[in-house]
């Protein structure tokens, strides 16, 4: 029973961005976006995973503290995160995890709170270390 609960799940994360048509990124075009300066970076993971290494410019919001952190007063955002909160019609707001799990979540997350350009990096900091680090 739990081996058939586990591929479910594998088979749900695998598929997810195509399946609950939740917008994603590809590592190009991430890339493209942050040298650009059109993309805002969330990493979703842990302080202490983050703390270890993030993609730069990469600000850490946990994904346990995302919800209280997108509904938060603007003021009170920047004094606990020291960035600007984002706008609810802000483009490119990509969110990424160690994975890809967390990452779709807090997606899907922003966009039940109406931020509409927010978007997943199902590739991940595992994807992008491999490929920059």
């Amino acid at each position: 029973m739990l081996r058939v609960a586990l591929l479910r799940l594998s088979h749900t994360v695998a598929s997810a961005g195509t399946m609950t048509g939740v917008p994603t990124v590809s590592f190009s075009e991430l890339r493209s976006l942050l040298a650009s300066g059109r993309a805002r970076l969330f990493d979703v993971r842990s302080r202490e995973e983050a703390e270890a290494g993030t993609i730069p410019g990469a600000l850490n919001i946990p994904v346990s503290e995302l919800e209280v952190a997108l509904t938060m007063d603007p003021a009170a955002f920047q004094a606990l995160y020291s960035a600007e909160k984002p706008k609810l019609e802000d483009k490119n707001l990509i969110f990424f995890c160690q994975l890809g799990k967390r990452g779709f979540q807090a997606t899907q997350l922003a966009q039940s709170l109406g931020y509409t350009g927010a978007r997943n990096y199902p590739g991940a900091y595992k994807e992008w270390l491999e490929k920059e680090g």
